[in-house]
């Protein structure tokens, strides 16, 4: 929590200022049982006093308004503080998030990453709002109430300080018990979120296999475990009143019992035994209030420690001092030089010794079957992630060595999913390059063969649903070929980019992007031989090892992987 209060630093007045008023507030209504107690005793007392009647009445309606406003303004003061803290922690999170590399999302997950944005943060402002509200305020009555008891009668303030004692003991038993529990709540809503995410990301699989009802009992099952969970949780903190209501009673019936024997020995006036019942009685709410904003503070350090750990998370790529621009608008060669690379430390290599190279504007086709190490290759290009041993060299300089914006603004990646934005058209290619003119978007898209599309959905305005809902898949990676190809990139990597694409469109994609007149090196995965056999070399991936490196021609006499893929897929056309 100490590493978020950074975030209450624009707020120090708000966060000064509240529980200031809350204790102003507190002040007045500590008075109240003494003007309760002089009505009693100088008013209804002694043969009655209208006039006295009257004046106390007045000073506690004065009170009653004086403390309401202090408690309006301070509860303002403290709702400014908490939603400014919060709205600091969001955006700081964000931009945090927004940087990690790879392999730290990788490690955290979405899910868990949504729910420490979302969930979590207002768990930590509704915190950071009640501790404003309450920490001072509770405290000071509890204690006030104290402090008066002793003035009005030293024996029965020896009430208070036994109550106060045993109250604190429990609460502290509560927390202690109370707050890994909630801790394990937080982690398994996580895991209930991601299932959730899943399962609506893969409607249309889970209905095309009929696995609706197997899905229902799996999210059933990890919903029924965070219901019990935060059941064992509640009980746990549901104690909390109970026991304070039953212990502050048992108090007040021991004063009442106490202080009538005092007053029937003249030791103290009725007014003063009601004094001190209404100091009990405040020390009864103020704890209830308490009591729940432990159970509060306690949600909130649990929320606040993950988020804080996801600001321990890696942010960013190691750089060093004055890296080197890549000169842009022209094509840059490659080289891999013995690479090996592993997702996490200690797993195994998904790429192991891999050695190629090619010059500037040659085009690379790399091929191998699923889980080769395809994508994980054209990864390390762009430096989305660094290699465990060996160097990825670009114009002959490793990619450490070079600013990652400037790398990766004249690298334009293709990923297999095409994502596209809510909005129009127009907007999803201008993430290739805000400062495009409308010809240079329509001359991308006729490269990537997508003209028919923004023809079909009425031009560059034509409305783009989150995720493209509302283009076919071969639309969408017409589209986000286009975006990349606005960048006018040195290296222009399509990971099976073009695979919802018949083969006359692909063919053409390929002329077209051949045809550039900046001349980009071209790096094109596929699983399919007809997308890569023209390219200038080929790369055949096998179970994350080179099995292949030359031509077309020189892999079908040398190389037995690329043979049976190539073979496998001409027969299935042929027949």
């Amino acid at each position: 929590m100490k590493k978020l209060l950074k975030y209450l630093r624009k707020y120090r007045i708000e966060s000064v200022l509240a529980p200031l008023f809350k204790m102003l507030e507190a002040v007045f209504e500590l008075t109240v049982p003494l003007v309760v107690a002089s009505m009693i005793d100088n008013g209804i007392g002694n043969g009655g006093n209208a006039g006295h009647i009257v004046k106390c009445f007045t000073i506690m309606i004065i009170l009653g308004i004086v403390g309401l406003i202090a408690s309006c303004t301070a509860q303002f003061f403290a709702a400014k503080a908490a939603t400014g803290f919060s709205k600091e922690l969001r955006s700081d999170l964000f931009r945090h998030i927004l940087d990690l590399n790879f392999r730290s999302i990788d490690n955290a997950g979405t899910a868990t990453l949504i729910t420490r944005m979302t969930a979590d943060v207002n768990t930590v402002q509704n915190g950071v709002n009640m501790f404003l509200r309450l920490f001072l305020r509770s405290p000071f009555i509890v204690a006030g109430a104290m402090v008066m008891a002793f003035f009005i009668d030293f024996k029965s303030a020896l009430i208070f300080v036994a109550v106060i004692a045993v109250l604190s003991a429990t609460v502290a038993f509560i927390m202690a018990s109370n707050i890994p529990l909630l801790k394990k709540v937080q982690s398994k809503l996580d895991e209930v979120l991601n299932l959730t995410r899943e399962t609506l990301q893969g409607v249309r699989v889970i209905r095309a296999f009929a696995y609706e009802d197997r899905q229902y009992d799996e999210f059933k099952k990890s919903n029924d475990e965070l219901s019990s969970m935060q059941q064992r949780a509640g009980r746990i903190s549901g104690l909390l009143n109970p026991l304070t209501y039953v212990i502050i009673n048992l108090a007040i019936a021991v004063l009442i019992m106490t202080g009538s024997d005092r007053a029937y020995n003249g030791i103290l006036t009725t007014g003063q035994v009601v004094a001190l019942y209404n100091y009990m009685s405040q020390i009864l709410l103020e704890l209830i209030k308490f009591a729940g904003l432990i159970i509060t503070i306690n949600k909130a350090l649990a929320s606040a420690n993950r988020i804080s750990e996801v600001f321990d998370y890696e942010a960013g790529m190691e750089m060093i001092p004055d890296p080197a621009k890549l000169e842009k608008g022209t094509g840059a060669s490659i080289e891999f030089k013995n690479v090996s690379m592993a997702y996490y430390e200690g797993s195994d290599e998904a790429l192991s010794g891999i050695s190629f190279s090619i010059e500037a504007g040659q085009t690379l086709g790399i091929i191998g079957g699923t889980g080769s190490g395809k994508t994980t290759l054209i990864s390390l290009i762009p430096r989305f992630y660094d290699v465990t041993s060996g160097e990825v060299l670009i114009n002959g300089r490793n990619v450490k060595e070079y600013d990652v914006d400037s790398l990766r603004s004249d690298t334009a990646v293709v990923m297999q999913k095409a994502a596209l934005f809510s909005g129009t058209i127009r907007d999803n290619l201008l993430w290739g390059n805000e400062e495009a003119t409308d010809e240079e978007l329509l001359f991308a898209a006729e490269t990537a063969v997508a003209g028919d599309v923004i023809n079909a959905k009425g031009g560059l305005d034509g409305i783009v649903e989150a995720g493209g809902k509302n283009l076919s898949g071969g639309q969408r990676q017409r589209l986000t070929i286009a975006r990349a190809l606005v960048r006018t990139p040195g290296i222009l990597i399509l990971d099976d980019a073009s695979s919802a694409l018949d083969y006359v469109t692909d063919l053409k994609l390929r002329t077209n992007i051949k045809e550039l007149s900046y001349n980009p090196t071209v790096v094109i995965v596929s699983q399919r031989t007809a997308s890569v056999q023209h390219a200038d070399k080929i790369l055949v991936l096998d179970d994350g090892e080179a099995a292949g490196f030359g031509t077309h021609e020189e892999l079908l006499s040398s190389c037995s992987v690329y043979k049976e893929i190539y073979d496998s897929q001409f027969k299935k056309e042929v027949g």
